[in-house]
């Protein structure tokens, strides 16, 4: 766990960059529940951080627009009753939304229309269900 928190083959963030919080936790924990803070809040600076290349920045600045006060992305992990394994989650939370938030974009989309075989079928099938209501009809 300590160490450079990685994101990709060639990007990691250096552990100077990550600020942690411990806080009590909610819910279940037996005789250390008001003594333990196994709550974690990990913080990282987006905005003033070096480790990223820019481009990389810029395209996790834009896609986590709306995640970000200040700059900074905040990941909240209590699901543990441990801290050591909150903490492990809220840096896996972390790495995976960086690491979506710097991929490249997804390829266009090239429109396409169906062809001239799949058209006729439709309109056939079509004809056919017709056929077989008007014959059910009254007449």
């Amino acid at each position: 766990m300590p160490g450079p928190l990685q994101i990709s083959g060639s990007v990691s963030v250096p552990e100077s960059e990550l600020h942690w919080r411990f806080s009590r936790s909610s819910g279940p924990g037996g005789q250390g529940v008001n003594t333990t803070d196994s709550r974690v809040e990990l913080s990282f600076d987006l905005a003033a951080t070096e480790s990223l290349p820019p481009l990389l920045k810029t395209r996790a600045l834009e896609r986590l627009a709306s995640r970000l006060t200040g700059g900074v992305v905040t990941i909240a992990a209590s699901e543990f009753r441990s801290q050591l394994r909150n903490r492990e989650a809220a840096e896996m939370r972390l790495a995976q939304l960086l690491r979506e938030a710097v991929a490249p974009p997804p390829k266009k989309r090239r429109p396409t229309k169906p062809s001239r075989g799949a058209v006729e079928r439709r309109i056939a099938a079509k004809k056919h269900r017709s056929d077989l209501k008007r014959l059910r009809r009254d007449i």
